[in-house]
């Protein structure tokens, strides 16, 4: 099979991208999560009878808590098959990744499985979030010197 033939092949075979209703879906999936977190957030300063600032880590470690136990009885992702992108709300996507990492490594053990499997997708996540807010702090430094 030649360049020609194998690109037709490729071609033919490739996954038609229904854009504009991938692109809803992710709007509206991530909305209603977005407004869930918000309820949430509320729910939090009313009962508690707290501020934003202080119900704010509640409402974080309950979507991470939420996501955990959705990923681990397998519910995340037949909502992600459906939402695409809408799941990347950063905090639950995040902890998906964490999760279902941990998850299939579970085999191995807590320490060789369960700890060092971890941050397989998330560690990146980490990283590249470590690095872009050092550059972007040394560029604002920099404007702050000179502005």
């Amino acid at each position: 099979m030649d360049r020609k033939e194998y690109n037709q092949l490729a071609e033919e075979l490739k996954p038609n991208g229904h854009r504009v209703k991938n692109g809803l879906n992710a709007f509206l999936y991530g909305g209603v999560m977005g407004a869930i977190a918000q309820g949430v957030l509320e729910f939090f300063m009313n009962i508690y009878n707290c501020s934003e600032k202080e119900a704010t880590p509640m409402m974080i470690i309950t979507l991470v808590f939420v996501a955990c136990l959705l990923t681990g009885l397998g519910i995340y992702d037949n909502i992600a098959k459906h939402a695409g992108a809408g799941t990347f709300i950063p905090i639950t996507g995040f902890a998906n990744s964490m999760s279902s990492s941990a998850l299939d490594c579970k085999s191995e053990g807590l320490i060789l499985g369960i700890g060092s499997n971890m941050f397989k997708l998330g560690g990146t996540v980490i990283t590249y979030g470590i690095v872009s807010s050092a550059l972007l702090g040394v560029i604002r430094y920099v404007f702050t010197l000179f502005g």
